[in-house]
């Protein structure tokens, strides 16, 4: 499957010390219920701030992200909801938390923290709160808690008041190839005052939505080969579960802990996992699990149409089922684009991907202990102020506990004239967000089979926006140093690399409308890995232990668990890209699980 793929700081380095106190917040202000108030004469502030003293937060200046054109001007009693992302007044001792937790040499290794604590440390400070609902009255409004925490605050109003509010001017914005049409604006301030108490504003300057990330399925040519012949005789070019568990090591392995054990994949808007393709999937290809199903769980209006399945979501589904179960899975349905009309008293699509699925995981009491993602964008699309928040928001996924997967993209070290945005219009390795992201693990793709290789489409590079971290800072040095001057200029040596792991990402087969079709693309991959990191949890969780949360400290120091790719490349930009090498590289990272060896590090 193919997919579309802050200015940030790296994490903070890890600090050993072992005492961990936590101490309550006041209670937020915010109210239980969206309230508008209809109060005509602006409350006057104790200081005299002056609400129109503006600093631009972010600006595209006067061009349109690539892909998207300007549709009408939005109705000023246009609603729209406007979501605001309040600075955490502890997300620092979050990240020293989760540096700890997830450090397989830390004490407090797999010590995963509580939602009620995580809620804790990303509460915003009780004079965020007071300096935020000082604004919002003296435009007459008053927010809505969107969060258990507080940290993201929802209003409703019309295009004009937020117009007011954020200096903006408003569009409509539609999105040719994918027919979607969305609320936006160029460029965003706030007023100086409220710097440093509010990280991003959406919709804003943000253009991404389910639809425009989404790309065509990544559909292979079927090859004429025996079906009977024993794997992995025929998994060069055609993977099944059976291929898997060969080449990974999973075959004999039986489960001790699947009542406490938990998969998430995330699905995006029209994907829908059939049941009955399930069905028959397993009933070919694994028919000991036959009768296996999963949970659908709708997000923001997500549907759950039987008669419409997905490439990507069947993809997925079936592959995580196929090597993971009996662990229960969950499929959630992200819905939030709805149909345009521009019509005053209908809000338009002011939805965003991210957000919209990452507020209702983060508010749930108990969530998957793996989640896998195959979509993302190119980063330089994503404002930084947006990738920033929505990164912090993966950390307080692995926080809590769960391991956080994404595919690392198909277009190789990037796609298309790969011009940077800024501007300048230099051709620049194209990162892909939210691979970049050092909260989550990026997953890249392999073919063939002894040896593996990887496959000249996988995404990999170095971000633009987040630093190096510390936890992969030997491997990726290692790197660069026998790279030596290949490709300078082309990439930031200083910012996160990915991929971290790599499985195979060719030739799936997948059951689509009953019938069976060839799959590729690192939407493969990223399933892939996640059903053998829940594997991984069942080894833990059955000899009394926790999940294993956060992956990246572990995996990168025990990089001999992993099966190293040391052949292939990601070309792309008008160059070969990068060459997969001995150790970490920047097209399969680590390389690909051997769960033989992993069960024996966690």
């Amino acid at each position: 499957m193919r997919v579309a793929y802050c200015q940030g700081t790296s994490p903070p380095r890890i600090n050993t010390t072992p005492h961990i106190s936590f101490h309550p917040l006041l209670p937020m202000a915010w109210s239980p219920f969206l309230l508008l108030s209809l109060v005509s004469l602006a409350f006057s502030t104790p200081l005299n701030r002056r609400w129109d003293d503006f600093v631009e937060k972010h600006s595209w200046g006067a061009t349109i992200p690539k892909g998207w054109q300007f549709h009408s001007s939005p109705s000023p009693d246009t609603l729209i909801d406007l979501r605001l992302g309040l600075k955490s007044a502890r997300i620092d001792e979050l990240f020293h938390h989760l540096g700890q937790t997830s450090d397989p040499d830390h004490e407090r290794y797999g010590n995963h923290l509580s939602k009620e604590q995580v809620e804790e440390l990303v509460a915003p400070h009780t004079d965020t709160v007071s300096m935020v609902e000082e604004w919002l009255a003296h435009h007459g409004y008053q927010g809505s808690a969107a969060s258990p925490a507080g940290d993201w605050v929802t209003i409703r109003l019309p295009v004009k008041d937020a117009e007011r509010m954020l200096n903006a001017e408003y569009g409509l914005y539609h999105h040719p190839a994918s027919k979607d049409t969305v609320l936006r604006t160029l460029s965003y301030s706030l007023p100086r005052d409220l710097l440093g108490h509010v990280d991003v504003v959406s919709p804003t300057t943000y253009f991404g939505t389910f639809k425009s990330m989404r790309a065509t399925s990544f559909l292979m040519p079927e090859v004429d080969l025996d079906p009977d012949a024993v794997p992995p005789t025929t998994c060069n070019t055609r993977i099944t579960p059976d291929c898997l568990k060969t080449l990974y090591n999973t075959a004999n392995y039986t489960q001790q802990a699947t009542n406490r054990n938990s998969l998430g994949v995330a699905g995006y808007l029209n994907e829908f996992a059939n049941r009955a393709d399930l069905q028959t999937f397993l009933t070919r290809f694994v028919p000991a699990r036959a009768g296996t199903t999963f949970t659908t769980v709708r997000v923001n209006g997500g549907g759950d149409d039987q008669n419409d399945p997905g490439v990507e979501a069947n993809l997925d589904i079936q592959y995580t089922i196929g090597l993971s179960a009996p662990v229960p899975n969950t499929y959630y349905s992200t819905g939030g684009s709805p149909p345009f009309k521009p019509d005053s008293q209908t809000s338009t699509n002011t939805n965003e991907p991210y957000l919209d699925w990452l507020n209702f995981i983060t508010s749930q009491s108990s969530i998957p202990l793996v989640f896998t993602t195959s979509y993302g964008d190119d980063e330089q699309t994503v404002p930084p102020d947006y990738a920033n928040s929505v990164c912090n928001l993966f950390a307080q996924l692995g926080s809590r506990g769960s391991s956080v997967l994404f595919s690392s993209g198909d277009f190789g070290v990037g796609g298309g004239d790969c011009r940077t945005n800024d501007g300048q219009n230099r051709v620049q390795f194209q990162p892909a967000f939210p691979a970049s992201c050092p909260f989550v693990t990026t997953v890249g793709g392999t073919t063939r089979t002894n040896p593996e290789v990887a496959v000249d489409f996988s995404g990999g590079g170095f971000s633009n926006y987040f630093g190096r971290p510390d936890y992969q800072s030997t491997a990726v040095t290692t790197f660069l140093n026998a790279l030596g001057t290949t490709n300078n200029g082309l990439f930031n040596k200083t910012g996160r690399a990915y991929p971290d792991l790599a499985a195979q990402g060719t030739g799936f087969q997948v059951i689509i409308g009953g019938s069976t079709s060839s799959v590729g693309g690192t939407s493969a991959s990223s399933p892939t890995v996640a059903g053998i990191i829940a594997l991984l949890n069942d080894v833990r969780l059955s000899s009394g232990r926790s999940s294993l949360g956060f992956l990246n400290p572990l995996i990168y120091k025990n990089g001999g668990a992993f099966n190293d790719i040391t052949s292939g490349s990601n070309p792309g930009c008008g160059t070969n890209g990068f060459t997969a090498r001995t150790g970490w590289d920047p097209v399969t990272g680590l390389g690909t699980p051997d769960f033989a060896k992993l069960r024996l590090v966690v």
